[in-house]
Order: structure tokens, then sequence, then C-alpha cells
């Protein structure tokens, strides 16, 4: 009887990282589903359409078998089961997918915090292989950071050569067939946005200081594509121009939907984060749930109830979340028995709204004073010791 496996991630050499691209933490996944699913695959790519979305949600629990005779590296197994990665909806990856499948630029956009850039990264790395060909959108980002800058170094000694040239990622991505990702696209300005409506449209990149020569026109190799993300709060920065808009296929990645997988989420990734700070993980489940339950009921302006609640202007998201579970295991880790881990949740809400707006600390009290104390008064322990504590948000 052959053993079911699930996939460990791989350790990459040399020196620990806090972060581990997809590509090297899911080697085993990828290779595996590589050799799983045969079926057709677009020009260069390292998975099947199909794969790649096997790859983004996993195999639903689920043991994948190899058929036989297939071949695989060493130290892959013949079953596997496939780790979920994204928490969302099923049909959204597989018209991601499918866009970039028919080599059309992707474009995720949606509020912070809710994992564009993982999903990126993920469908990059299913893709092609690397999801580390990425540019930074930022206000000072530059057209060479899109296009190519060069070695001053070597153009004064040699002039203007191939070998002086020094390729943006998104270059690179272009003579490779591979995936480049540009993050936060509309923090970029507009004249910089620009650069990207000649490379999707016509694949190549002019170089006119090599004018002349073989190397003056760089052609998108089959398997090209580029991922952008932008977040709706930016888009006033800079707003992109129709002919950009028109070169993207735009998906818009939303919030969890459901409590229980969003608690889950929740609970899986600051566990992870805690400890890999050496620290064990000890937030008991009713903590997890009350904090994941104010943070959706104050991020869609209406509890599970139906009790109408004042929404903050920053924005509660998953991984906010993430981030405030994080910190309450490590308050217990690191000082265990000062106090309880549930009467430190108060003051970490009163740090995530006051983010944006200081005003935003009456809308928690009128959420402690709403649907806290109705918790409390219909019985539930867990409200009524964080309607006891709401003192702490009048400090």
């Amino acid at each position: 009887m052959s053993t079911v496996l699930t996939p460990e991630p791989t350790r990459p050499p040399g020196p620990a990282r806090q972060i581990v691209p997809p590509e090297e933490r899911y080697a085993t996944e990828l290779a595996f589903l590589a050799a799983y699913d045969t079926g057709p695959r677009p020009p260069a790519w390292r998975l099947t359409p199909r794969a790649v979305v096997t790859f983004v949600m996993g195999s639903d629990g689920r043991a994948l078998r190899l058929p036989d005779g297939a071949e695989v590296p060493d130290g892959v197994p013949r079953r596997l089961v496939v780790e979920d990665k994204f928490v969302g909806d099923r049909a959204l990856v597989e018209r991601c997918v499918v866009t970039l499948a028919g080599e059309r630029g992707l474009l995720l956009v949606g509020e912070p915090g809710t994992a564009k850039s993982m999903l990126s990264e993920l469908l990059s790395a299913a893709v092609c292989g690397t999801s580390d060909l990425v540019v930074q959108g930022t206000a000072g980002t530059t057209e060479d950071q899109l296009k190519y800058g060069w070695n001053y170094a070597l153009l004064l000694a040699q002039g203007p050569s191939r070998q002086a040239l020094v390729p943006s990622p998104v270059l690179t991505a272009m003579s490779r067939g591979a995936v480049a990702r540009v993050e936060e696209v509309t923090r970029c300005l507009p004249e910089v946005q620009d650069a990207l409506v000649s490379l999707l449209s016509e694949r190549r990149v002019a170089i006119p200081e090599l004018a002349g020569g073989d190397d003056a026109l760089e052609h998108a190799a089959p398997g090209f594509n580029l991922i952008a993300t932008a977040n709706l709060r930016d888009k006033g920065v800079s707003e992109m121009s129709a002919a950009l808009k028109r070169r993207f296929n735009f998906e818009t990645v939303g919030p969890i939907g459901d409590l229980e997988a969003e608690t889950a989420l929740v609970r899986r990734q600051s566990r992870a984060a805690v400890e890999r700070a050496g620290a064990a993980f000890q937030v008991d489940d009713a903590v997890l749930e009350a904090l994941v339950t104010a943070f959706r009921d104050l991020r869609e302006g209406r509890s599970a109830e139906g009790w109408e609640v004042e929404r903050p202007s920053t924005v509660m998201s998953t991984a906010e979340a993430v981030s405030v579970a994080g910190a309450l295991a490590l308050a217990a880790a690191y000082f265990p028995g000062d106090r309880d881990v549930l009467s430190l949740l108060p003051g970490h809400l009163l740090g995530v709204v006051r983010k944006d707006d200081p005003a935003d600390a009456a809308r928690l009290l009128g959420y402690w004073d709403g649907p806290v104390r109705r918790r409390a008064e219909q019985g539930s322990a867990t409200w009524r010791t964080l309607w006891d504590l709401r003192a702490v948000l009048e400090a």
C-alpha cells in the first residue's frame, strides 16, 4: 500500500529566510503536478491550466495519484495531498488562469489585505516557475524599472551595447517567456504606466541606443505575460489611462465570505508566523472567532445578526486580523500568565482602527455599545468579557 503524503515546504539551501518564495516552498507540489496532469499546456507553461488551479486552490483534502509510468524527480511521492493556499472563489482563479493562457494582461484589484499579491505570486510560480520578476510600484518608480537601464561604467567604457544594458524584471520576463509582476500599478505616475501600453500591445521593447543592430528590439518570447495589482483605496493616486485598462482583464479579489474559512486562515497563518519566531501558539479558538467576527462586522457595516455597525475608514482586512492574532499569540508566549489573552484584544483593535482616522476610535466604541453589549446580554461569556473591557477604548 502506498503512503499518502502531505507536502512539506522545501527548505532552500543557505541561510534561513523570513519569506520563502512559493516556487521553493512548494517545489515538491509543483514537480508532482507537472507529472500528474499531462494535458495540453500553453506555450512555455510549466503546468497545465487545470494543474495551476489545483496548485492554487488545493486538492480539497484528496490524495492525487500519479499515472503509472510517470517520471518524477527523486523525493517526489507518487501520491500527494495538494495544500490549499488561496481562500477564495475557485471560479475567480479559473478566470485568472484563462486570462494568462490567452496571453492577456491580468489586473487583480481589491481592498488592501485581500491576498492579491499572494495570488499573483502563486500564479507566476505555477505558470513559469518563478515569482521573482517583480516591480514594486511607487511614486518613485521610473520607466527604466519597467524597461531597461544602463551599467554606466560599461556604457562609458564601451558605448551602448547589449552587455551594458541592465534589463528590468519585465524585460527579463519577455526574453525568458515568463510572467512578470507589477505591484501597486496605480501608485506609478501616469507617464510610467504608459510604458506598459506598448509592452502589452506590441509585445516588444525598442532600444533606440542600439538602433541599427540586431539588439535594437527585444521581442517577447512565447509565454510572456504580466500580472499587476491595484488597491481600490489607491484608485485616485494615479488613475490608469483607458488605453492601459484595455490591455488588462480586471478581476476583483474580495474579502473571504465565510466566517469559518476566514477563522481557519487567520489561525493557520498566525500560527505559522509565531512558530517561525520560535514561540508556541496559545490563542484558543474562542478568542480567534471573536477577533475575526469583530473584523467582519466592522468591515461589512453589519453584524452577523443583522445589527447595523458604523464602518471605520480603515480597511479591516484579513491580513490585519492575522497580524493581530499573531500579536496576541506572541504576548501569550513571551509574557505568560501576565493577563488573559482576550483582555488584549480591545487594545489591538483600537490600534488597527486608528491608522487612517483618529475619529474611528469613536466608531469602535459605538461597536462596543452595540453588538458587543448585545452579545454579552445574550449570555456569551467571551463577549461578556469584552464588554467588561470597554474602558480600555476610552483611555
